[in-house]
């Protein structure tokens, strides 16, 4: 509710307690006040309008490294009361740290301010570049140095210092922060609605921002790209801002600014989206439970076998301290196999536990820190009690090093498949992800 002292929306206490007494409020501002803007739910006053100086306030929400979920005047700010019994780590507190999930909902509610709130903005409290400096402060925090500045987004950080404070098993990789969405409809600016128009306004600014390209919208069935070249020389065309629309520009203009086009309401092309045969999310415990994964190798761990086929396509390097996050089945070194020919014949089985029509498949390979993809690979099916034979027709593309390859054969019918593949010399192999279909499929679908 509206706190006319602090100038912001403000949480009242549910209930009355020995500290607190039912609807007062609580003692001071919260990130969380400016989720009403993401929902639309505010009149667009000026009285409102104040609360937003709060945001870009270094005494108050304005963090270093990062937005506070609430500021640094509270009694209790980064006051840490909570550990993990297991480890003795911090656990997550919202008193005080950045915390991505609240930061994605600023965003796009400051995003919606600076697109409909004619009034709110026009008191100059925000503007684009304030928009375009926290996003790209939200970005690097996606690339933090604690971990060698690779992509890697954790539950919450220290706005102090922008490292991560859980540092826990869950904690990497926590990527639920709609950052995609702040890119598409904030920093590219293309604001969907019911009517039979696109508009574009962008909050990317010349002064932040020399050129960007976003392709292959589809928005009421008509595929739409926003391309902005402040002179014309990243993409080779004309310099400027110009919307796309099927492949002609639309609408253009010198400058980022808002842009309206009239489009003729499509229905959108249905998605192929091929159900893989081979995905199973159950333990290997459940021995009842289809598919089911194994290999060759011995003393494999049963749970990273089943990784292989659970349908994520993961590519994480990095290890904690206490596990190792890396998705997908891993194998030794070549050196551990005791004879040239075992290293040459390792293989991956899926049991289907019925008899099922098999066509394609798609493959997933991590490479880097001693992983590297197989030397080479074939697919096999079981034909007899134990009797396996190569596929027939196969079609088998060299294996894209952390990324996805389509490998087809002839369709057949079987109730177990293997995948063949001899690891390069003193590399392991990972493999992430094998993906069987019974249709053929290749990357086009996806695309």
């Amino acid at each position: 509710m509206w706190n006319s002292s602090f100038e912001h929306f403000i949480d009242r206490h549910y209930e009355s307690t020995q500290c607190a007494q039912y609807w007062d409020f609580i003692r001071g501002r919260e990130l969380a006040g400016y989720v009403p803007w993401l929902h639309d739910l505010p009149d667009d006053l000026a009285i409102y309008a104040q609360s937003w100086k709060h945001l870009l306030d270094s005494d108050k929400l304005a963090g270093p490294f990062g937005l506070r979920t609430v500021e640094p005047s509270y009694e209790y700010y980064m006051k840490q009361y909570r550990y993990d019994a297991e480890t003795g780590r911090r656990e997550c507190q919202w008193n005080g740290p950045v915390w991505p999930y609240q930061t994605s909902q600023v965003l796009a509610a400051l995003a919606n301010v600076l697109d409909h709130y004619p009034k709110t903005a026009a008191e100059g409290i925000v503007s684009a570049s304030n928009f375009v400096d926290l996003l790209s402060q939200y970005a690097n925090m996606h690339y933090n140095k604690n971990h060698g500045g690779y992509l890697n987004l954790e539950e919450d950080y220290d706005p102090a210092t922008g490292q991560p404070i859980v540092g826990l098993d869950r904690s990497s990789h926590y990527f639920h922060s709609s950052f995609i969405d702040l890119v598409i409809s904030g920093l590219v600016g293309i604001r969907p609605s019911a009517d039979d128009v696109l508009e574009i306004n962008p909050l990317a600014t010349k002064e932040k921002m020399d050129y960007f390209r976003l392709e292959g919208v589809i928005y009421h069935g008509n595929e739409v790209s926003v391309q902005w070249d402040v002179d014309g020389s990243r993409y080779g065309a004309d310099s400027g801002f110009s919307v796309e629309v099927n492949g002609e520009v639309a609408a253009r203009s010198e400058n980022l600014q808002r842009l309206s086009v009239s489009v003729l309401r499509k229905t959108p092309p249905l998605p192929r989206a091929p159900v893989a045969k081979s995905i199973q999310l159950q333990p290997t415990s459940e021995t009842s439970i289809y598919p089911v994964g194994s290999v060759s190798v011995d003393n494999a761990d049963a749970n990273k076998v089943q990784d292989a086929i659970d349908g994520r396509v993961w590519f994480f390097p990095q290890p904690t301290d206490t596990y190792t996050i890396s998705h997908g089945w891993q194998t030794p070194i070549g050196s551990v196999f005791e004879s040239e020919s075992e290293s040459e014949s390792v293989w991956y089985m899926i049991d289907f536990g019925t008899n099922t029509v098999v066509r394609s498949c798609e493959l997933a390979f991590f490479s880097g820190d001693g992983v590297d993809v197989p030397a080479s690979y074939r697919v096999e099916i079981l034909t007899g009690e134990n009797s396996w034979r190569a596929v027939d027709g196969p079609t088998y593309p060299d294996i894209m090093a952390n990324g996805v390859t389509w490998a087809s054969w002839d369709e057949v019918t079987t109730s177990k498949i293997r995948l063949v593949f001899a690891p390069p010399a003193g590399k392991a192999v990972r493999l992430v992800e094998w993906k069987v279909f019974s249709e053929l499929v290749d990357g086009t679908v996806f695309v």
